[in-house]
């Protein structure tokens, strides 16, 4: 696994050789802030519960717009194959650019600190819930990554790994809601409950660390690394 890190430091360095991370970047924090005080002043509480339940929908757009070239534009631009002849295996090669990504999701997360700064200095909120809610954007925000990445494998055009990715995450993310479970059998509920990103983003983002929630995202991103993996391979 020696060249994971070599490719990550590549791809992260990537990002800020072109406008996109700050482009990124700014969009993400005008966004994300300008939607969270928007109503903060308004309840008039100490708590950025409302800033955590924003941040999944967020990321619905802004994870498929950060993993959507990672593997298309390589294989639209024909590098590749050049990839394949280094002595870089699959594996890291795939490591390299989750962790490469996931690095700049936590970095754009970490410029957000203002906020619960702000939360402190004007009320008590509850450490535990920030802490939790910081943990569940990140867990939540590796788990889109993994599915935009492996999605990203699978086709050459960026516009299509970003539309795709976006139905993808959505669907998975909805899937535990309680619209979706009035409309099923009574012996799915359970399994589409666990299945779905949301429902133990929410257990996370309240304060509450689980560790089934843990491991489901864990087994998610595990499992969608996995699966482009053997994308990557199956090209070869």
């Amino acid at each position: 696994m020696r060249n994971t890190v070599p490719t990550m430091k590549r791809e992260f360095s990537s990002y800020f050789n072109a406008p996109i991370a700050f482009v990124y970047l700014t969009v993400f924090l005008g966004l994300s802030s300008w939607l969270y005080l928007k109503g903060f002043f308004l309840v008039n509480e100490a708590s950025m519960r409302s800033f955590f339940n924003l941040i999944p929908w967020i990321f619905l757009f802004f994870v498929p717009a950060i993993t959507m070239r990672l593997w298309a534009e390589e294989k639209k631009v024909g590098t590749m194959e050049l990839l394949m002849t280094l002595p870089v295996t699959d594996t890291e090669a795939v490591l390299g650019k989750f962790l490469a990504s996931f690095v700049f999701l936590v970095v754009s997360l970490a410029l957000t600190f203002l906020l619960p700064l702000m939360v402190s200095i004007l009320g008590d909120p509850d450490p535990g819930q920030i802490v939790g809610g910081y943990l569940g954007c990140v867990l939540i925000g590796a788990a889109y990554l993994s599915i935009g990445l492996f999605i990203s494998s699978l086709t050459e055009n960026q516009i299509v790994a970003f539309i795709v990715s976006v139905v993808a995450i959505f669907m998975l993310y909805i899937l535990g809601a309680d619209f979706v479970l009035f409309g099923i059998p009574d012996w799915l509920v359970p399994v589409f409950s666990f299945a779905g990103l949301g429902g133990h983003f929410d257990s996370i983002s309240r304060g509450v660390i689980d560790s089934r929630d843990l491991i489901y995202y864990f087994s998610v991103i595990g499992l969608f690394l996995y699966l482009n993996v053997k994308a990557i391979e199956a090209r070869r």
